[in-house]
């Protein structure tokens, strides 16, 4: 088989069409049970939940970022799909030392798109990955969302608060909601009462991932910013970017008609 090229541009040597592939990246577990390759999925991470009926029959090797090096050489795979961001760069690095490692590195929707396109390239589902990726650009191109322009802080975490900033995946797909980010600085900051308060945020979203937020959550940050509408929402949406993106667009579709009516 020829050399392939990971997002890092780093060269990928596969004798054949892998036949043991570990995803240390759940939203890139899920592509790779989309595209068919279930019997080839010999490890997973105890954050892979998607497909629910598939994952919990498949060998769990730690966390994305506390990977069990030695139970992942005991499973003797040949090919390894991470991603820069959510996986360790030690661990990473161990793991090239007996194995190919393919590593996505994902900002954009160009670049999930991308990332889709060699996944199925480099796994003999190409013209699958073709699919899925045309599928999805056209429900992004038909997404008839007007900029609402409303100033929002997409929270990710809480003890400490973390928001996303500039230079991430959620926050193009913000942008793709016609809103805001409030938060200039690049890739994940930690903030507290006294900066959500200097930001003033029109809109504020809990996402439902990393931290699981709740209702309650709505009355503690209501207490801060009093003037801030404060909605819920479904993370998958805003952060995979595999698969789940089939269900991205047609989400922010029936998300943000309740949001155009927040400014006048």
């Amino acid at each position: 088989m020829p050399g392939y090229h990971d997002q890092l541009n780093r060269e990928i040597n596969l004798p054949s069409v892998p036949k043991r592939i570990i995803s240390v990246v759940p939203s890139q577990t899920e592509l790779l049970f989309y595209l068919g390759l279930d019997e080839a999925i010999v490890g997973i991470t105890k954050f892979c939940i998607h497909p629910e009926d598939k994952v919990k029959n498949v060998e769990k090797i730690g966390g994305t970022k506390q990977l069990d090096i030695e139970k992942i050489k005991a499973l003797k795979p040949d090919l390894v799909i991470a991603n820069k961001e959510e996986n360790e760069r030690s661990q990473i690095e161990e793991l090239m030392n007996f194995c190919p490692v393919w590593i996505s590195d994902i900002f954009t929707l160009a670049d999930a798109l991308d990332m889709v396109e060699r996944v199925g390239e480099l796994t003999g589902k190409g013209p699958e990955a073709k699919i899925l990726s045309n599928k999805i650009t056209q429900q992004f191109s038909l997404l008839t969302i007007q900029r609402s322009n409303l100033k929002t802080a997409y929270f990710i975490w809480r003890k400490p608060y973390m928001v996303a900033g500039k230079n991430t995946f959620i926050d193009r797909m913000l942008d793709y909601c016609g809103l805001i980010n409030v938060f200039e600085q690049n890739r994940y900051l930690e903030v507290d009462a006294k900066s959500i308060i200097e930001a003033n945020p029109d809109l504020i979203l809990l996402s439902s991932e990393p931290y699981p937020f709740k209702e309650k959550h709505i009355t503690e940050l209501k207490a801060i910013v009093p003037n801030a509408i404060i909605r819920l929402v479904d993370g998958e949406m805003f952060s995979w970017y595999g698969s789940r993106l089939l269900n991205a667009a047609p989400y922010f579709e029936k998300l943000l008609p309740d949001l155009k009516s927040v400014k006048s």
